[in-house]
């Protein structure tokens, strides 16, 4: 019985912690990759069942220390994607979040870079602008005192020390678009800033569009408010 439970504990964990990388490295499509997680997550509750059966029953055999590694693999096994599954379920299904809904930043020289990307590049539309509102209603366009100028060099500052991929920074456009890529599944989700100026103020607006996936699990509002934080703290 120990060897079972710490066999399936350890295939748990593999199963969860793997798929990410493999995906990113090209090794297994996403639907694979998120198959994997399921039955991870049931060989984690099936090795937390074996180690209730064993701590019921079997007490005076058990290697406690045994049974505590192989508690712990179990419960990330479980944990880690029922975490995502919780968060996906407290945000909306959406992917593309700007801070203008009415007029969100157009992506320029990313366009290219998204050619084989599942979502495509133009705006989602007046439903995605629905539940942003409903969700994110914080996001809106931001103002500043300081000249476009100002606001463009702090700007890239914040997307090179956020250490995105800096794709494009034109500022007589006002421009700056960039890639970041995640860790574990290493998704790339595109970024596109537009800095404009009116009278004595300068408008900054940010827009995170992810390549691939219906719900980002509220990555790109994370992202954008993040991009402000760092933008703000470099002025």
């Amino acid at each position: 019985m120990k060897t079972l439970v710490s066999l399936i504990s350890f295939l748990a964990i593999l199963l969860v912690a793997l798929p990410g990388p493999f995906y990113k490295f090209g090794i297994l499509e996403l639907g694979t990759a998120f198959a994997a997680l399921r039955f991870g997550v049931y060989a984690g509750i099936a090795a937390l069942v074996l180690i209730l059966i064993q701590i019921i029953f079997m007490r005076k055999n058990i290697s406690w220390a045994g049974v505590a590694v192989s508690a712990v693999l179990a419960l990330v096994a479980v944990g880690l994607p029922m975490s995502m599954m919780s968060k996906a379920k407290s945000v909306p299904p959406i992917h593309d979040i700007s801070t203008d809904l009415t007029n969100p930043p157009k992506f320029v020289a990313i366009v290219a870079l998204r050619a084989d990307a599942s979502n495509p590049v133009e705006y989602a539309g007046e439903e995605t602008a629905k539940q942003q509102r409903e969700a994110y209603p914080e996001l809106t366009t931001q103002k500043y005192s300081q000249s476009t100028d100002q606001l463009f060099d702090a700007t890239e500052s914040a997307v090179n020390s956020l250490g995105w991929e800096l794709v494009n920074a034109d500022k007589s456009l006002g421009i700056i678009e960039a890639t970041e890529t995640t860790t574990w599944f290493g998704f790339k989700d595109d970024v596109v800033v537009r800095i404009r100026t009116t009278g004595e103020e300068s408008f900054l607006d940010v827009r995170s569009k992810s390549r691939v996936g219906k719900s980002d699990l509220g990555k790109n509002a994370e992202r954008i408010h993040t991009l402000i934080d760092t933008i703000n703290s470099q002025l």
